[in-house]
């Protein structure tokens, strides 16, 4: 099971890593605009020089194929080989990610809503695959069950792609992800802390706490 946080803030990836098992950090442009200003450039080294030993999973933002792969190219040279490419699983996008895998570029497949969007992308060599799940539930897709659908392709046809859950907007989805079949999921930073500092949580806490310093006769 890997976590990885869905941020480019570098004060919560350094919070997040001292904290969590972190395997990876995922940002898209979204994600990046709420850190403006800033230069573009010189903000995506800062967080991969933010993350030594975790994968980086950055969003491109071209339409094309050929743009796709020229991006790609791009900020392979900007951030290193070892970076994931997020290419959505369009007609365009599903080109790219033959042809990037055809180079040995390492692959995320972002904006996965059905489950036959995942089977093709994992047909197409891609190592990681993103299920936007909240987007998909607002939408009355069963996010669950096009998980459970392609984890059964990929364990089936013995392929090695991973299904990253992504979209989440409350812990409960998660948790649904997880025990649905995804080997991974990214999740901000907030939702993280927000279970951790539950007030069911602390009030346990507190509870123990008392009793700890009566039982020591503090």
């Amino acid at each position: 099971m890997e976590w990885m946080i869905d941020t480019a803030s570098l004060p919560e990836i350094a919070e997040a890593v001292e904290m969590l098992p972190v395997s990876g950090v995922t940002t898209n442009p979204t994600i990046l605009k709420a850190e403006l200003p800033f230069e573009y450039e010189k903000h995506l080294k800062a967080v991969r020089t933010a993350t030594p030993g975790l994968s980086m999973h950055v969003q491109l933002g071209s339409l094309t194929c050929e743009g796709m792969l020229e991006e790609a190219a791009w900020l392979q040279e900007l951030l290193g080989r070892d970076i994931y490419v997020k290419v959505p699983v369009t007609e365009q996008g599903i080109r790219a990610i033959k042809k990037l895998k055809a180079g040995n570029v390492n692959v995320t497949a972002t904006a996965i809503y059905y489950p036959l969007q995942g089977m093709m992308a994992v047909s197409a060599g891609a190592d990681y695959l993103a299920p936007y799940c909240n987007r998909m539930e607002q939408n009355e897709i069963d996010f669950s069950t096009a998980i459970a659908q392609i984890r059964d392709m990929i364990d089936l046809g013995g392929y090695s792609s991973r299904i990253l859950g992504a979209s989440f907007k409350n812990a409960g989805q998660v948790v649904r992800a997880i025990n649905s079949g995804a080997h991974a999921v990214t999740v901000q930073p907030a939702m993280l802390r927000s279970v951790l500092k539950s007030a069911l949580v602390t009030d346990a806490v507190d509870a123990f706490t008392r009793d700890y310093r009566l039982v020591k006769g503090e």
